[in-house]
């Protein structure tokens, strides 16, 4: 991060959308009524973010002399910081910094980028004592503090990478690369964030946090397809293409019935119906036929009328395995059919439709790869969307006794 001024790094943290619901957790979860983002340096001590619920009286920009605070140690030293009650901790109740800014119970994990480099600290103090150092809490910070340095590191990254695509002959295949590494780096991050809420979860929480981990889940469940959905595209573009696993040895339904119940659990107030009359042994690679489902039910959800259920058929006859989608609502425009399947289209740019617009790409390489098919029919009665494959081998599911 050299070269950059502390307007730039409070400007890369504001850019970061979950550093608000992470400080709001962190109060949330420890009761403590002040948390903040820091930047450190060997003379400076500024906030980047806050959450102040005790009148504290700083701000994004604020700035605290290095010297008063805590944070200059735990520079020095790269360790975490965590009193429960200063009163009566051996190494802090005579220390300078509680009695100057008259906290209690305090709590600062380091935020490190991806070379190791020391950016600052997540930090939390309150007037009064607090339970801080059960492991669920300071797991916690260690997470977000993890996750506040990934996503600094790859805005860096980010930049450096456009500054370097001055070829255009270049640039689309640097992007995809960096695209493919990014999606890769994501995924521990994410299982860390996963973990952490776990963990959470596990805890005593009131109605708030207990919402605030459950939409951090979810959060998490969407960004896996959306990680899952980047490789695959990366691939692709890169030459490696989707990669099969088909057999016939297991049947095909349970995967596709897996697949309807986790994005029922994801959207619970949304009907999904299923209707799978599948009768074989359907040769194919089943967590891509589950991926394909994955894509075209979120699709349907995210784009179907509000109220109005959505349906998943699949049949296996005449020579062919055929699963379709089905909802209501408003139906496909024409001229938005041509683009439907292309790389990062988006039909709606709302506030319901999320995602990098490429389920419906992934989907129809899924098809492609099995030989198979992808249509959509979208009418003022329907929109169905259908992939269609031929059956290489159909052999009878064994009868239940």
């Amino acid at each position: 991060m050299s070269g950059r001024t502390f307007d730039d790094d409070i400007a890369a943290v504001a850019r970061i959308d979950s550093v608000e619901k992470i400080l709001q957790v962190v109060c949330n979860t420890t009761g403590m009524g002040f948390a903040a983002v820091a930047r450190v340096t060997a003379d400076r001590w500024v906030v980047c973010a806050v959450r102040d619920q005790i009148e504290f009286g700083l701000w994004p920009g604020s700035e605290l002399k290095i010297e008063t605070t805590i944070c200059n140690e735990i520079r020095g030293s790269r360790q975490a910081v965590v009193i429960d009650h200063v009163a009566e901790d051996p190494v802090f109740r005579e220390h300078h910094t509680p009695a100057m800014y008259g906290f209690q119970s305090y709590i600062s994990m380091p935020i490190f980028l991806r070379d190791g480099e020391f950016f600052g600290t997540l930090c939390a103090i309150d007037p009064k004592p607090m339970a801080l150092r059960s492991s669920a809490t300071v797991e916690m910070f260690e997470i977000f503090a993890q996750l506040i340095g990934f996503q600094l590191d790859a805005q860096e990254r980010l930049a450096n990478s456009e500054a370097a695509l001055l070829d255009a002959r270049q640039s689309a295949v640097l992007r995809e690369q960096f695209i493919a590494v990014l999606g890769h780096d994501l995924r521990n991050p994410l299982g860390s964030i996963n973990a952490g809420a776990e963990v959470l979860r596990r805890s005593v929480l009131d109605t708030r946090a207990t919402a605030m981990v459950t939409l951090i889940q979810k959060s998490v469940g969407r960004m896996a397809v959306l990680i899952d959905n980047v490789l695959d595209f990366a691939r692709g573009r890169l030459g490696g293409g989707l990669t099969l696993e088909r057999n016939t040895e297991k049947p095909l339904k349970a995967e596709l019935e897996q697949v309807v119940a986790e994005l029922q659990s994801i959207w619970p107030d949304v009907m999904i119906t299923a209707d799978l009359s599948i009768m074989t042994l359907v040769d194919c690679d089943r967590g891509r036929v589950g991926q394909l489902l994955s894509n075209l039910l979120a699709n349907a959800i995210s784009h179907g009328a509000p109220g109005q259920p959505v349906r998943v058929e699949a049949s296996d006859s005449g020579g062919f395995f055929t699963l379709s989608v089905i909802n209501q609502g408003e139906p496909i425009p024409a001229k938005t059919l041509d683009s439907l399947f292309l790389p990062f289209f988006r039909a709606s740019s709302g506030p319901s439709q999320q995602g990098l617009g490429l389920g419906l790409y992934i989907a129809t390489e899924i098809a492609r790869a099995h030989e198979g098919t992808l249509d959509v029919i979208s009418n003022e009665r329907e929109t169905r969307f259908t992939f269609r494959m031929p059956l290489r081998e159909i052999r009878a599911l064994p009868a239940l006794r």
